[in-house]
C-alpha cells in the first residue's frame, strides 16, 4: 500500500484501513443494510434528490466539528477524476452537493440511481475529511507525511508505505470509545513470513489467509480460521482497446480455455463457487435468497471449459495462427497465479503463448484498463454488496475495458431507475446475459475469505461486511 486515501488507491487494504478512520454520510451494517453514519437521518425528496441531516455530535479526530461545507467538499473531491481517480467512476450519476442548512446537505443525481446511497458510505466512495486539512497538504493526503483526517473511532498516527500503519483510538467518535486502544496493521506480502509470524504468536488477526497454506493455519494451536462469503468476484478481464482482444471470438476462445470447476475444486479447495455472472447470489438478497438467487444466476449462459470449441473459435478469429500475450496477477493473490498457469497450459494447445507475471498489487491495479494489457484478472471485492456495484464498473460509463455498448448503458440506467428490487435484478440479469453474449468479461468464481483470529481476540459480529465498517469497535479481548 503506497497511499491510504481510497480516492487515490482503491485496493481492499485501503478500504480496511479507512473503515476505522473515515466515514461517509451513511454506513453499512453487519447485515449489509444502510445505516446512519455522519448523517443521523436522510430522505429522498424526489427521484434524484437526497437530503441529509448531519449529527450534532459529529467531530473530526482533531476535535473540530464536522460542517456541511466539509461534507460538500469531500463529496466533490471524491467525484473528481483528477483528485480521486479511484472513486470518481462510482459516482457517475452524481450531479451536485450543496450545504442547504447549517447541519443539512442536499445531494442531487443526474438520473435515478437505485445504488447511489451505497456510494455515499465509506464502503463506497465517500470518506469525509476536513477541507482545511486537505488544503494544508494541497490534496496530497494519505501519505506518510500527511496521513488522514476523518471522523471514525481511530486516527492514523503512523504510516510507512508497504510496511505498516498504526491506528490509535480517539474519544471524538459519536459511536463511543472502542475497547482496543491501538491497532497496528502490518502489510506482509510474503505468505511464509506471515505464517511464521502467526506461529510465533505475533498476530492477533490475519486477513486473506492463503488457500494453499490453509492446512498450516488450521493447525495453529493458538487460534482459529473462519470462512465467510466475501462478496468477491474473480474473472478474466479483457481490454477491447488492445488487439486482438477487440475480437469477440478471441475473447470467447480464451474464456473457453479456463477450467473453472477444477480451479475452484483444486486451487480454491472448495472455498469458492463457480460463477456464471458478475453478480454473486448474496448480492440479490433484497429480492431473492439462497437457492432461488443461485438458480436465477445459473440460468445466464456461461463459457464452459471446452478446448475443442476454443480451437474452433480461434480458427474463426483474426488470430487463427495464435498469438503471444502477458497476464499479470497481484502478489497478494497466489491463487490467481496458479489459475493463470493452468490457463497458459491450456492456451498452449491452441497456439497461444501466455506469459504469466507476478507483480505488486499496486502495479497490478495500474494495469487494469491501461490500454496496454489486453488480458488480465478482475479480482474485485464488493464493499457495498449492491448487485450492480461490479457490473456497473465493468460494463458501465467509463469502464476500464473500453466497452462502448449502448444496450449495456441503457440496461444500467433502467436498473438504476427501478424502484422494485426484483425488477431491478431482472434488468441486471439481462445485463449479465448481454455480457455473456459478447464476452466482455468472463466470470470465473465467487469467493470466500479466510480470516485467522488468535484465541486472545474476539469479534462481536463476523459477516461479509464486518471489515468494511468500523471493525476496530467490534474487537475485544477474549477470555483466556
Amino acid at each position: 500500500m503506497a497511499n491510504l486515501y481510497i480516492g487515490q488507491e482503491g485496493g481492499i487494504n485501503n478500504y480496511w484501513v479507512a473503515a476505522n478512520v473515515q466515514e461517509g454520510l451513511l454506513g453499512i451494517d453487519a447485515d449489509g443494510k444502510l445505516v446512519p453514519a455522519l448523517a443521523s437521518s436522510w430522505e429522498q425528496t424526489d427521484a434524484t434528490t437526497y437530503v441529509f441531516t448531519l449529527r450534532d455530535d459529529a467531530k473530526f479526530q482533531n476535535g473540530d466539528p464536522v460542517t456541511a461545507d466539509d461534507v460538500v467538499f469531500s463529496l466533490n473531491a471524491a467525484a473528481d477524476p483528477t483528485l480521486s481517480p479511484s472513486t470518481a467512476s462510482y459516482l457517475y450519476t452524481f450531479d451536485s452537493a450543496t450545504a442547504s442548512g447549517s447541519r443539512e446537505v442536499t445531494v442531487r443525481t443526474t438520473e435515478p440511481d437505485a445504488a447511489f446511497l451505497t456510494t455515499l458510505t465509506n464502503a463506497g466512495s465517500l470518506v469525509v475529511t476536513q477541507q482545511q486539512f486537505w488544503d494544508k497538504y494541497g490534496g496530497a493526503i494519505g501519505t506518510s507525511d500527511s496521513l488522514l483526517l476523518g471522523t471514525g473511532p481511530y486516527k492514523v498516527t503512523e504510516f510507512q508505505p508497504d510496511s505498516h500503519v498504526i491506528l490509535d483510538r480517539v474519544d471524538t467518535w459519536w459511536g463511543g470509545l472502542p475497547k482496543v486502544k491501538q491497532i497496528r496493521i502490518d502489510f506482509i506480502p510474503d505468505e511464509n513470513t506471515r505464517l511464521l509470524a502467526a506461529q510465533n504468536g505475533d498476530l492477533d488477526v490475519a486477513l486473506s489467509v492463503p488457500l494453499k497454506q490453509l492446512p498450516q493455519w488450521e493447525e495453529l494451536s493458538g487460534g482459529r480460521v473462519e470462512s465467510v462469503d466475501d462478496l468477491s468476484y474473480t474473472g478474466l478481464f479483457f481490454d477491447l482497446s488492445v488487439p486482438p482482444f477487440d475480437d469477440p471470438k478471441v475473447r470467447e476462445a480464451v474464456a473457453s480455455a479456463m477450467d473453472r470447476e477444477t480451479i475452484v475444486d483444486k486451487v480454491l479447495r472448495g472455498n469458492g463457487e463457480v460463477a456464471n455472472t458478475i453478480m454473486s447470489p448474496p448480492s440479490l438478497a433484497a429480492a431473492y435468497g439462497g437457492d432461488q438467487a443461485r438458480d436465477l444466476l445459473m440460468r445466464v449462459p456461461a463459457h464452459d471449459f471446452d478446448l475443442a470449441r476454443a480451437k474452433e473459435l480461434l480458427a474463426e478469429s483474426t488470430e487463427a495462427d495464435g498469438f503471444e500475450t502477458t497476464i499479470t496477477y497481484p502478489s497478494a493473490g497466489s491463487q490467481l497465479g496458479t489459475a493463470a498457469q493452468a490457463l497458459a497450459e491450456n492456451l498452449k494447445q491452441l497456439g497461444i503463448t501466455l506469459r504469466v507475471r507476478e507483480v505488486p498489487t499496486e502495479e497490478w491495479l495500474a494495469t487494469i484498463g491501461d490500454g496496454q494489457h489486453g488480458l488480465g484478472f478482475m479480482w474485485y471485492f464488493s464493499t457495498t454488496g449492491d448487485p450492480a456495484e461490479i457490473s456497473s464498473y465493468l460494463l458501465g460509463e467509463g469502464n476500464p475495458s473500453h466497452i462502448a455498448d449502448a444496450d449495456a448503458l441503457e440496461l444500467i440506467s433502467k436498473a438504476g431507475a427501478a424502484t422494485e428490487p426484483a425488477a431491478r435484478i431482472d434488468l441486471l440479469v439481462e445485463l449479465e446475459t448481454l455480457n455473456a453474449e459478447n464476452t466482455y468479461a468472463a466470470p470465473l468464481w465467487w469467493g470466500r475469505s479466510l480470516t485467522f483470529f488468535s484465541d486472545a481476540v474476539g469479534v462481536r459480529t463476523f459477516t461479509p461486511y464486518t471489515f468494511i465498517g468500523p471493525w476496530g469497535n467490534q474487537l475485544f479481548a477474549a477470555a483466556q
